[in-house]
Parts: C-alpha cells; sequence; structure tokens
C-alpha cells in the first residue's frame, strides 16, 4: 500500500518515519533542500534519526520529491503542512489549499485523505473536501477523515505510537479505513463521533495550555510587585494534592502550537458570534510578556539601555530543539533594540537565525536568559555579563521574574 504524506515537517517526517515500516511512503514537500537532503537520508527533525530514514531508502520503503505526479497512485494521502497565523495574527490556510490543490491535480484515484494540520473546526468538511473535490473537478469519491497530530518537537518519553490519537472520517467507511491506517503503528486510537469534535479538542489543548500560562506569566508580575518570589508560591500551591496543575512563568509561549492553535479557536467563535474574550486576553497577556521582561530589565540598570550591550541567551521557543517558530525571543529582541541596546543572541542549538549567527557567551553588559538548553553551562551565562535576567528560573544566582 502507497502512502504519500504532503508536508515532511516535524509533524509529516516523524508520519514518515514510522509509517515506513509498513508501507510504502512518499514523502512530498516543495522544499527541494529538504528533499535532497531526505533522500540522501538525512534527517532534519529532532527525534527522526537519519538511521530510520536511511533504512527505509534502502528497503525502498520511503523517498521524498517535489514532483507531484508521484503522489499519483497513492492508497492514502496525509496533509501534514503548517497553519500559521499571518502577520495580523489571523488564521492562515495558504499551506493547506497547496496541499489540496497538489491532492487533487496530481491523485489519480480514489483515496483515503487524512489531514493531520491543525485548524478550526470544519477544516475537512468545509474546506478540504470541497478544494479537493474542485482541483479534481470531482472526479474522485474520496474518504476523508481527520486525525490531528500531537508532536511535541525535543520530547523523547512520548512520540507517534504511544500518544493516544484522535481520529473521525466524514463516513463510518472513512473513519474504519483510518484505523486501520493508524493501527499499524499507534498503540491507541481514540474515535470521536464527528471531525468537527476531533478539530476542536485539538484546538483547546493547547488553548487549555496558553490560557494557564498567560495566568501564571500575569501571576509572576503581581508576585514581583508583591515583592516575593513566584517560583517559591508555586511550589507552595504545589503541595496541594488535588485541584492543582503547577504552570511556571516564562517569557512567553513558542512552537508550532500553543502561540497560534487558541486563535484558529477565537476566530471561529467570532465568526459564529460567540465571544472569545478570555482566549483573546491570554493570547495578549503572553506576547506582553516580551515588553514586561525588558522594562524589568531597564529598570535594574539605571532605566536606561542606549548603547548597552544586551545577550540573549537561547533563541529557540523550548530547549534541546532548533525550532525558533514564534520563539518569545524574537520580541524580546525587538523591544531591547528599541529602546536603543546592541542586542547579540548566542544558542548552541540554533546556530543561525534571521541572517544572524549565535554570537560567543561572554562580554556583555547585560544577558537576558530565554531558552536554556542543556548543552549550555549555568556558570557560562552567570559570567558572561554583570547582570543576568533568567526568564527560566533555573539559572541560580540570576535576577528572575
Amino acid at each position: 500500500m502507497k502512502v504519500a504524506i504532503i508536508g515532511q515537517g516535524y509533524v509529516g517526517l516523524t508520519i514518515s518515519a514510522f509509517a515506513g515500516e509498513f508501507y510504502e511512503v512518499v514523502g512530498f514537500d516543495n522544499n527541494q533542500k529538504i528533499v535532497d537532503q531526505l533522500n540522501q537520508g538525512l534527517s532534519h527533525i529532532e527525534g527522526v534519526e537519519s538511521s530510520v530514514i536511511k533504512q527505509w531508502i534502502k528497503q525502498g520503503r520511503y523517498r521524498a520529491t517535489t514532483k507531484g505526479a508521484d503522489i499519483a497512485d497513492s492508497d492514502i494521502v496525509v496533509i501534514a503542512v503548517p497553519t500559521p497565523l499571518t502577520k495580523d495574527r489571523k488564521p492562515d490556510l495558504t499551506f493547506i489549499d497547496a496541499a489540496c490543490k497538489t491532492v487533487g491535480e496530481n491523485l489519480n484515484r480514489t483515496a483515503l485523505i487524512i489531514n493531520e494540520s491543525t485548524s478550526f473546526p470544519g477544516t475537512l468538511r468545509d474546506y478540504i473536501k470541497p478544494a479537493i473535490d474542485k482541483y479534481s473537478a470531482g472526479k474522485f469519491d474520496h474518504l476523508y477523515a481527520i486525525s490531528p497530530e500531537r508532536v511535541d518537537p525535543g520530547r523523547n518519553d512520548f512520540n507517534q505510537k504511544n500518544t493516544p490519537r484522535l481520529y473521525a472520517g466524514l463516513t463510518p467507511e472513512a473513519s474504519s479505513a483510518t484505523r486501520a491506517f493508524y493501527a499499524k503503528f499507534c498503540d491507541q486510537l481514540v474515535e470521536v463521533s464527528s471531525p468537527e469534535v476531533a478539530e476542536a479538542a485539538k484546538l483547546f489543548e493547547n488553548t487549555f495550555r496558553q490560557v494557564n500560562i498567560a495566568l501564571v506569566n500575569e501571576f509572576a508580575q503581581i508576585t514581583n510587585a508583591l515583592g516575593i518570589s513566584v517560583y517559591e508560591t508555586l511550589d507552595a500551591a504545589n503541595t496541594k494534592p488535588y485541584g492543582f496543575m503547577k504552570f511556571t512563568p516564562s517569557a512567553g509561549v513558542g512552537g508550532h502550537c500553543i502561540p497560534v492553535d487558541p486563535t484558529y479557536l477565537a476566530a471561529v467563535a467570532e465568526e459564529r458570534g460567540v465571544p472569545a474574550t478570555f482566549i483573546r486576553r491570554a493570547n495578549e497577556v503572553n506576547l506582553e510578556m516580551s515588553k514586561y521582561i525588558v522594562d524589568r530589565v531597564q529598570a535594574d540598570n539605571g532605566e536606561s539601555l542606549q548603547g548597552k550591550s544586551v545577550l540573549v541567551v537561547g533563541v529557540a521557543y523550548k530547549p534541546n530543539v532548533a525550532d525558533v517558530r514564534e520563539t518569545a525571543a524574537e520580541l524580546v529582541i525587538e523591544h531591547l533594540r528599541g529602546r536603543g541596546a546592541v542586542v547579540a543572541w548566542h544558542d548552541d542549538v540554533v546556530g543561525s537565525w534571521q541572517g544572524e549567527s549565535s554570537a560567543p557567551l561572554s562580554g556583555a553588559d547585560i544577558t537576558v536568559v530565554i531558552t536554556k538548553h542543556d548543552v549550555v553551562d549555568a556558570r557560562a551565562i552567570m559570567a558572561s555579563a554583570p547582570y543576568v535576567f533568567d526568564t527560566t528560573g533555573k539559572i541560580a544566582g540570576a535576577n528572575r521574574l
């Protein structure tokens, strides 16, 4: 059985790696450089070993391509493309539409089409199916299903196999075929009553996290104004054995899910006349943390950052990955430079970003820690500047939230 996976990023490549044991997989991606690397057996994604890709290539179970014609005779097509926000922070289905175009124009047989890309409820039924029908001129009566991805880059404890997977088809036949596909490499499959339930569940999972992160970020500001430690207070609250879930403050939220998914949920709610005030405010609080951090740093340094050298440590959105999507470091750097600081950044995992390269971990007037990778020595961070502000709460002796 041939499976085409549209998109070979954090989601698509991990599916390819697991599915390659049981199916012939074609990984489609528009990025020629990524495709060339993959066909040489070189993985660009944390959590997917190059040795696995090489093994499937050697066995004829995997190849990457930029040619839509290569997916023509697929039995199953999985859409795993980004669903980002536009510059004005509205849902952007550009990649979904491009995937539908690739599928609709090239698939030459009836197939099971599964969407893993995160989007608002109704995307499969009201957007993907009509788009593919349009691009294929209605030639085929495809089966359609949703199984929203639950990939967390950098984690070793949960993966495609042991993370419970939600799914639902537009028809019982589609649901059955979807279960048969994932059952080969997923331990726990959870069928829900409709694609809209699965789509909404994925959005709410990350909205829950965003709201609680916003709450603890706001709480960090309150405890600072009270002159007490937010970390000690959270540890104290965490001694309660029920009714409390500990979150820790940070510079904001980043990555491909938490800063994005709640906006999709808010947008679909507002389209139907339901205010999403709580969700919108949580997003604002997290985005405003960058300004709050720079305010704190400025207040601690003579109320001026003009001309001072500031080193930002960690531009990845989370520890031990090279992913910089929606990273909070970007807004922190913008605020620092807006106040006249001379800003460089250090990140051993990322290396290069936005046309700049990682700077040495030394010689700054001020160091601001956004992300602490395991490979970065805390003592070296403390020695990098006479003043260190740590947003992670992990650097002993540093000024903290």
